[in-house]
Order: C-alpha cells, then sequence, then structure tokens
C-alpha cells in the first residue's frame, strides 16, 4: 500500500513537473515564435460587422517588448501610446486630408473652424508627396500682400519643420492672436533656397465678389464660396443686364472653394434645370447627385471661364460643370485637384478622425482630385506680366467670347499636352 502511494506521488510530482515546464516552454517559445491572432470583423456592436481581415500579432508584440524594455516607458501612459497606434493607422493612408485629433487637439479643432480666429489669409492643401502647398491666398489678405503664390510649399512655421506636419496642425500653428507675426519658410519653383515671409495675423474678411465691365463683356471675379456669395453674385449679374453686357468672363482664378451648394446655384444660372452638376461618390456613403436647379436664364450667353492653380474644390467643380455640359472654354492653367469630401467621426473618448469619404465624379467622369482640370486654353502668367499688370489670360478670355459675341471661330484651344501648371498636387 505503501509503494501504491508512493508511486502515484511520484506521478503527480512528474505531471506537475511537465506540465510547468510544458507552460514555460510554450509560454517562451511564443513570446520568440508568436502564432498570428487574426482578428476578423473588427467593429463595435453598433456598427455592422467589418470584412476586413487583420493580424494583430507583430502589434502585440511590438506592444509588450516597449513594456518590456523601453527605457522611459513607466513615463508614457498607455492611452498615449493608444493614440500614436491610431495616428499611424490614419497616416498608413497617405491622404492628407484624413487625420487623428486627440481629445485635446479635437476640441481646438472644431473650435477653429467654428470661431473667429487671426490668419494669414490663405488656403492650405496637401500634395502626393505630404507637403503642405498654398493653393491660394485670398484676395486682400496679408497672405497675397507678402506676395504668396498658388503652388508655394511651406517647409515651416515659425522655424519648425512642417516634414511631419497635417495640414490641420500647420493650420494651427498659423493661426494666432491677431496683430501678432508669424514666419513661413517658403519653397517655390525656380527658387535656388528657400525664402522666409513674415506676416502679421490679421482677422480676415475676403471679398467675395467683383464686377467690372470690359467693353460688353461683363468680368465677374468670384473669389470663395461663402454663404453670402449666391447673393453677391446675383447682384453682379443684375449689374451685367443693366450694362447691356453680351457675355461674361467667370473668373474663379485663386478661389479655393468652399461650399458645395453656393457652386451649384451659381451653376443655376448657366445650365438648363435639372443638369448634373458633379456626382459624390463614396464606398460607404450613398452616391449622390447635384443637379441645377435655376431657371437657366444665362445657358446661351457666350462664356468663357478663367481657372489656375489657386482654383481647387467648388470652384473646380463649377468651371467643369459649365466645360462638360455647355463646352464654355476653360482659359488660363491647371486647377488644383482637391475634390474629395471629409466627415468628422467622434470616438468614444473625445477623440475624433477626419476622414475622407468620398470623391466628387464631374459630368464627363472625371475624377478631379490629385488631377485637377486643364483649360482649353494654356495661358501662364509671368513675374513680368504681373508686374506690369499685364493679364493675359483675361485677354485670352475677353478674345475667347467676343469671337463668339461675333459669331466667329473661336481661337485654335492649346494642346493640352502642353498645358502649363504651377500646382503642385
Amino acid at each position: 500500500m505503501k509503494k501504491r502511494v508512493l508511486e502515484i506521488t511520484i506521478v503527480a510530482v512528474l505531471g506537475v513537473a511537465l506540465l510547468g515546464s510544458g507552460f514555460w516552454l510554450g509560454w517562451t517559445t511564443g513570446r520568440k515564435y508568436p502564432t498570428n491572432l487574426v482578428i476578423t470583423g473588427v467593429g463595435s456592436s453598433t456598427l455592422a460587422q467589418a470584412s476586413s481581415v487583420a493580424d494583430f500579432s507583430i502589434f502585440w508584440q511590438a506592444w509588450q517588448d516597449i513594456n518590456d524594455l523601453y527605457l522611459r516607458n513607466p513615463d508614457i501612459s498607455s492611452t498615449a501610446k493608444v493614440y500614436g497606434a491610431v495616428n499611424g493607422l490614419v497616416q498608413s493612408l497617405g491622404d492628407p486630408y484624413t487625420e487623428f485629433f486627440a481629445p485635446a487637439d479635437s476640441q481646438q479643432f472644431q473650435q477653429n473652424i467654428q470661431g473667429s480666429f487671426g490668419g494669414i489669409g490663405a488656403e492650405l492643401g496637401g500634395n502626393l508627396a505630404n507637403e503642405i502647398v498654398i493653393i491660394a491666398p485670398l484676395k486682400g489678405s496679408p497672405a497675397e500682400a507678402a506676395g504668396l503664390k498658388p503652388g508655394d510649399i511651406i517647409l515651416g512655421v515659425n522655424g519648425s519643420s512642417t516634414a511631419d506636419m497635417t495640414v490641420d496642425q500647420a493650420v494651427m500653428l498659423i493661426r494666432g492672436p491677431v496683430g501678432q507675426k508669424v514666419t513661413l519658410t517658403i519653397g517655390r519653383t525656380g527658387w535656388n533656397a528657400p525664402k522666409d515671409f513674415t506676416i502679421t495675423r490679421q482677422t480676415v474678411q475676403v471679398p467675395l465678389v467683383d464686377f467690372e465691365m470690359k467693353g460688353d463683356i461683363a468680368h465677374i471675379s468670384v473669389h470663395q464660396f461663402d454663404q453670402e456669395t449666391g447673393r453677391q453674385f446675383y447682384n453682379a449679374l443684375v449689374q451685367a443686364v443693366n450694362h447691356n453686357a453680351k457675355g461674361i468672363v467667370l473668373d474663379l482664378r485663386g478661389d479655393p472653394g468652399g461650399y458645395l451648394e453656393v457652386a451649384v446655384e451659381l451653376a443655376g444660372y448657366f445650365l438648363k434645370p435639372g443638369s448634373l452638376v458633379v456626382k459624390e461618390v463614396g464606398r460607404a456613403v450613398p452616391e449622390q447627385d447635384f443637379t441645377s436647379s435655376g431657371n437657366g436664364a444665362l445657358a446661351n450667353l457666350p462664356m468663357a471661364v478663367l481657372i489656375d492653380s489657386g482654383s481647387a474644390s467648388a470652384s473646380e467643380i463649377l468651371a467643369g460643370a459649365l466645360h462638360d455640359d455647355r463646352k464654355i472654354p476653360l482659359v488660363g492653367t491647371k486647377s488644383f485637384g482637391k475634390g474629395t469630401v471629409q466627415e468628422l467621426e467622434q470616438l468614444s473618448d473625445g477623440s475624433s478622425i477626419k476622414i475622407t469619404v468620398a470623391h466628387w465624379v464631374m459630368p464627363s467622369g472625371l475624377i478631379i482630385d490629385h488631377k485637377g482640370i486643364m483649360p482649353d486654353y494654356a495661358v501662364t502668367l509671368t513675374d513680368q506680366d504681373i508686374q506690369s499688370k499685364n493679364d493675359t489670360q483675361l485677354a485670352k478670355a475677353l478674345q475667347v467670347v467676343q469671337a463668339e459675341i461675333d459669331g466667329k471661330p473661336l481661337p485654335t484651344p492649346t494642346p493640352v499636352s502642353s498645358t502649363a501648371s504651377s500646382s503642385s498636387s
């Protein structure tokens, strides 16, 4: 009986030892050679199950190694590491308009888009090289007065490099108290080295619409698509009618865009009711057509549209719609190529993601994002033209409209292959 008990005891001890050694061997081997942890349908219970498949084994191995080995790990919160991981996830998309905001940054971002602030009066964007680009300095702004131009690259803000900044991070650095100065380090095509521009921040008030007569032709400039643009544009059309204008040059140069609805409203003056202006197409949002709802009162009026590398977003949509529907000639240089739609998604802890959810598709099928719209008549303003106030682009547009008024053949379009553009998109 004692022998039997002893055998049972020895077997039990050996079993525990084997179990412990097996667990230790498995743990160390698994730590060294982790098996794949595949998670399917990542998402909250309130959302439809995702269809993506992700391998998180490398992430968790890196997380554990950092916790075990990193010298200053006790000083870094787990929350900060999670935010860093989410930010890395967003940056992997390579989209300058999709960004992650930690709670404090998210609150600041929403204050910036809702409140008043001091700035330099320039629309910023990103290009395929992940650089911060000036789409256009707004008319009458400090940026325009300082000599900034569409296509300029912002390399630094107050001595801090923008190499790893998002567009909104750069915007938040440039904005600040009215009356204080901000220094931008600018790179420009044709320069041998960057230059610094020191600009005093102001409360920027942009003129929206300008009107003047050029002989029998109305020259109407739209500088931004704001809530008041529609009313001011209507007033400009009234002036054109009162001056017996026989044609219109619609000037969208340096117009960085704004409200899509305003672009659709303006298109309604020149297109037949129900004409397609643009289509919004996304992967997870319903496809939507935006059509003109105006009376098309000027649908037969001779026209030309001026565009350049500072024409972006809503201004590109308006120019493209008029060109696609009525073949209205475009004059100038290639537009910027900003044709995506962003939504701000709130996360559970107060952080947020501004994410690109759709792009604009023109009636012709052209997707303008990163491509822009090519002019029919390519005319580039030189520095000498600007200094001497010789607007060769406007002169060409007036020539095109006058030929149509006179019933003469239009000038021969410039081949697209020779179109010059200063756009950095």
